[in-house]
């Protein structure tokens, strides 16, 4: 292949519009950018409402101290709650969460009640261990339903993590 061919591999104009109906069903349509555009504050602040807060903001910005932005500094939440819980609450435990595609004829799909519990346990065994809010948790895993359950287990306990996808073989 010549350098040429290649440029123009990195080269994509091509647009791609999403079919009618899901777009006519999306959580966000252009609207929000024109509503982005001519308020971004209150633009946040109103997807920020979407969010179920354990101590709801009074602000949405603070730039006292640029180039330091603090968003949404004076709230609270639980990113695993907003995740997983919310959605049992509201009924909707028996919906799929993670469907899940593996190796050929390894699928599993777990539903918002299953996968509450699942990471509620993983929490709890991470607490065990005497991991608490504020700790640092590397996570290395495959691409499997256990990695986003460990790293809602984080989140629900308040440690920050990060991820490294492990199990890859040499062909990958």
């Amino acid at each position: 292949m010549s350098d040429m061919s290649l440029a123009n591999l990195l080269k994509e104009e091509r647009r791609f519009a999403p079919p009618a109906d899901l777009a006519a069903h999306a959580n966000v349509t252009a609207e929000a950018y024109e509503q982005a555009k001519a308020d971004r504050l209150g633009f946040w602040a109103t997807q920020a409402r979407r969010l179920t807060w354990a101590t709801e903001p009074t602000e949405t910005l603070d730039w006292s101290n640029p180039p330091f932005a603090k968003w949404f500094k004076d709230g609270a939440l639980n990113v695993a709650y907003n995740c997983v819980d919310r959605h049992v609450e509201a009924g909707h435990g028996d919906r799929v969460a993670i469907h899940f595609e593996g190796e050929p004829g390894d699928s599993r799909a777990l539903t918002y009640a299953e996968l509450k519990d699942e990471v509620s346990r993983a929490a709890n065994a991470l607490l065990q261990l005497g991991v608490r809010k504020g700790d640092r948790v590397a996570v290395y895993m495959p691409m499997i339903p256990e990695t986003a359950i460990a790293m809602l287990a984080c989140a629900r306990i308040g440690a920050a993590h990060s991820v490294v996808f492990g199990g890859f073989s040499a062909d990958a």
